[in-house]
């Protein structure tokens, strides 16, 4: 029988348009075309070819949903060796087909596999037909396969990508089911039990580097980035703009070392001139988590000790102490700090700016509440000048969270569901087309960043800073 090649190149591209259609939103385009070539290729080379765009699309549509369910009518292998030519190919795809669904006495049917050799396209249709049928009954579903589950501990800003259903499903599409335990980084990395885990993603380098060294592993991933930014509302950056300490823009800016002036001053908001929207006796301070516990407030130590330290890394343990002797009045003077960067924004959204004038934060939170429709009208994102980059990083304890650090990197679906919890990944258009969808001024460039002090001198301006709390 001759092979319609037109007809089967335009019935396949016809399966391709369906499959782009219907998981676009889970898989690139690009990704659908692959897998409809890989599967494609399995039926080259044989003769049998009227229904190969059925088998396709069905083979296709349980390789790019693991979930659906599965009949051995679409896995159907015709790559086995045996008997070649056109009799032997029809009467194997047959067999493969009907004999999982009617059983054949050959003694019975000897003019039946005559005609098949000859040319079974019409019963090779009612095989196929029949097994599309039947894969789509209740009675032949089968449970999914079982996932993998994957524990980790992560920093809490990261607790709602985590439990987002999306992300769930798309890691559930390469096996995995990932149940995390939310902690300040610092926290992760000092007093967490990191045996009981397979992963820890604290949001930082230096973080990870105190729970490489502890766990004895050498591997890490950076699926993506936050710079840290400030909360605030719109009469606070008016009076702080008055104050020359804030500068407003396509995106706000906010001066550390004038602002570091004025903190050491000990200047309350009812000292501000022209004050009269917060006039209230509380020093005019950015408020962090606790830096004994929480990376984000390490980040904070990390930008205003490079500006307290004439705007130079700090370095060398007279550098420390000038450095800690300027900026602990900006942690003591906050009374009580929490141990994670969560509890402090969710203050910021709810509580309003008597609570919360200004919050240091990762900049992912703010625009994963833009997203998501939390922010009010007044809020606004401001940078500080400099500002510090936090890397997120995942430490695997094992081989299960290597294969999360890895997919978390790789994977387009997960690296655009980051994008819209507002993380910047490796593709940092995902990022500029979620804050334009949502009409989020960002900086993208961010040129002015301090490069964070090593490991050592972080850890000791943060014991400096704790024991000035004693």
């Amino acid at each position: 029988m001759a092979v319609d090649v037109a007809r089967e190149e335009k019935a396949l591209r016809e399966v391709t348009d369906r499959l782009v259609e219907d998981y676009g939103e889970a898989h690139p385009a690009e990704r659908v075309e692959a897998v409809v070539g890989a599967v494609r290729k399995r039926f080259e080379g044989h003769s049998v070819r009227d229904f190969v765009p059925i088998l396709v699309e069905r083979i296709a549509r349980r390789e790019l949903d693991p979930t659906r369910t599965k009949t051995a009518a679409v896995q159907v292998d015709l790559s086995k060796s045996g008997p070649s030519g056109p009799a032997a190919d029809t009467t194997n795809v047959f067999a493969a087909v009907a004999g999982r669904f009617v059983p054949v006495r050959l003694s019975e049917h000897k003019r039946t596999l005559g005609v098949v050799a000859a040319g079974a396209a019409v019963v090779l249709a009612v095989g196929v037909a029949f097994a599309v049928q039947q894969s789509d009954s209740p009675s032949a579903t089968t449970a999914a396969p079982a996932l993998t589950t994957v524990h980790g501990v992560v920093g809490s800003e990261k607790s709602a990508f985590f439990d987002d259903p999306k992300v769930a499903d798309a890691l559930a599409k390469h096996g995995l089911k990932v149940d995390v335990e939310p902690a300040g980084s610092r926290q992760i990395a000092t007093s967490v039990d990191l045996g009981k885990f397979d992963f820890a993603f604290p949001s930082s380098s230096a973080a990870a580097e105190l729970v490489q060294r502890k766990s004895g592993v050498t591997g890490k991933y950076v699926p993506f980035s936050s710079p840290m930014a400030i909360a605030t509302f719109k009469p606070i950056a008016d009076l702080l703009t008055q104050a020359g300490i804030v500068a407003p823009g396509a995106t706000t800016t906010f001066d550390v070392e004038k602002y570091l002036s004025l903190a050491e001053k000990g200047v309350q908001w009812n000292q501000l001139e022209g004050n009269s929207t917060y006039a209230v006796p509380k020093n005019v301070l950015v408020s962090t988590t606790d830096p004994r516990t929480s990376n984000s407030a390490a980040m904070y130590l990390a930008v205003t000790a490079y500006v307290a330290n004439d705007n130079t890394i700090v370095r060398g343990a007279k550098a420390e102490d000038y450095a800690v002797s300027r900026v602990s009045r900006l942690f003591t003077r906050q009374g009580y700090t929490e141990a994670s960067s969560d509890g402090p924004f969710k203050d910021y959204l709810s509580n309003g700016m008597g609570t919360v004038p200004m919050a240091w934060i990762y900049e992912a939170q703010y625009v994963d509440a833009a997203v998501h429709n939390q922010l009010k009208p007044d809020m606004v994102l401001m940078y500080p000048k400099p500002t510090v980059m936090s890397q997120h990083t995942v430490v695997p304890l094992n081989d299960k969270g290597d294969r999360l650090g890895k997919l978390l990197t790789t994977d387009p679906d997960l690296q655009r569901l980051a994008a819209e919890h507002g993380f910047r990944p490796t593709d940092t258009t995902l990022f500029t087309n979620v804050t334009a969808a949502h009409q989020v001024p960002v900086d993208i460039n961010l040129v002015n960043q301090v490069t964070p002090p090593d490991y050592d001198t972080l850890e000791h301006l943060l014991d400096g800073v704790a024991k000035s709390y004693n």
